[in-house]
């Protein structure tokens, strides 16, 4: 196991009604806010009522950037800096899914830098500080409620990186599951591959000793084949949104990478598939995913054993049989799960051809992923993608 730095800074109020204690909370790190969200829903559900009545009961006034795309763009977050900065903001509170706490968190960076809001997506070693940031979270599936990772898009440019920085983490995430339930069906099927992508790019790794890391990954795996269908079939059972929601969380808030670090894959590839096609971002990964799999067990005999004992751990396969027959079954039940809970298995589904492969793979390769799991070129890159059409 590697050496690391535990630091987990967010506080988390999570069950129902926690809603009650979002002005308390917002009031202790501010007192002019900006409400950034994305579409209807928050009005639809009335959570943006309720989100007004509370700041309005601690007497804070609020500034609004609604409209926040699924695939945040920079755009987006130049209106929310300059909305901070023309009106003293001094806290950002964002109400919605990844996107939205994605957009506001390098609104806050932006708020506190002199410069363009891009030369901290680009470069995050500018991040160095940022207005303080609660969320409150509907929809469980890329963890930005309890990490400093963001990711923004510049379409103009067919551009989307990811982003970090310690100032970036939030003060406080509110998480109820009941207001995971108005998800649709297919935004819940994205969001749970979204969730068991952010662990596989973990759990697959060289580090030696990280026993611990690995089976917390294969039990959050195991949560997420469960309650995914649950949720995805069933919209109003509380315990699935809530061990989802929690899973998301617990997925890359650091405790499963600590002392485990590695280059991820499947999200550097699925970034460019988002920035040329503007597809959902789970939706990419669980096509993604299980073709990386393939050609990573196919190219490097030595990767068998994790992908046997993930199918033994995970998938319950029996240990008696030959490990490259179990791993070959543990990666046909991760596509099967996907195409269970409604997920497009190819690209040529969601309108992706042949046209930009080459130049999304060369992108993609330049990302580290000669330090991933199995180093990948952009060679490999395009047959990885060849697979998924």
């Amino acid at each position: 196991m590697n050496n690391f730095e535990y630091y987990i800074p967010t506080k988390v109020l999570f069950g129902k009604g926690q809603i009650a204690r979002l002005g308390e909370a917002v009031s202790l790190y501010g007192t002019r806010a900006l409400l950034v969200y994305g579409g209807g829903s928050i009005k639809r559900t009335g959570l943006y009522d309720k989100v007004l009545a509370q700041l309005k009961e601690n007497n804070i006034p609020v500034f609004e950037l609604s409209g926040v795309e699924p695939n945040p763009k920079i755009e987006s977050v130049r209106e929310g800096v300059r909305l901070c900065k023309e009106n003293n903001v001094d806290i950002v509170l964002a109400v919605g899914g990844g996107s939205s706490i994605d957009c506001a968190k390098v609104v806050a960076a932006g708020a506190c830098y002199d410069g363009d809001a891009w030369d901290l997506v680009i470069h995050p070693e500018k991040i160095k500080r940022a207005l303080p940031l609660v969320t409150v979270l509907t929809l469980a599936a890329t963890g930005s409620e309890m990490n400093g990772n963001a990711v923004i898009s510049d379409m103009s440019k067919n551009d989307k990186f990811g982003t970090a920085g310690l100032a970036l983490k939030p003060k406080v995430s509110i998480l109820d599951p009941e207001y995971t339930y108005s998800v649709p069906k297919n935004q819940t099927a994205a969001g749970t591959a979204d969730i068991m992508s952010h662990i596989f790019e973990v759990y697959f790794n060289r580090v030696p000793g990280t026993f611990i890391q690995a089976r917390f990954a294969e039990g959050l795996l195991k949560t997420c084949i469960k309650y995914g269908k649950i949720a995805v079939n069933d919209p109003h059972n509380y315990e699935a949104r809530a061990n989802l929601m929690w899973a998301s969380s617990l997925a890359i808030n650091g405790i499963l990478s600590y002392g485990a670090g590695v280059a991820w894959s499947a999200h550097p590839m699925e970034h460019e598939l988002s920035a040329f096609y503007d597809i959902t971002h789970g939706v990419g990964l669980a096509i993604l995913t299980p073709n990386w799999m393939t050609y990573v067990l196919e190219h490097d005999k030595s990767t068998v054993d994790r992908f046997a004992e993930y199918g033994i751990n995970v998938w319950g396969i029996r240990e008696d049989l030959d490990k490259m027959e179990i791993a070959k079954q543990a990666i046909q039940k991760t596509r099967d799960f996907f195409t269970e809970i409604g997920i497009p298995s190819t690209l040529r589904e969601v309108g992706i051809g042949e046209e930009n492969l080459e130049i999304m793979a060369k992108k993609a390769a330049s990302m580290g992923l000669e330090n991933a799991y199995y180093p990948l070129d952009e060679k490999d890159v395009l047959a990885i993608y060849k697979a998924s059409l």
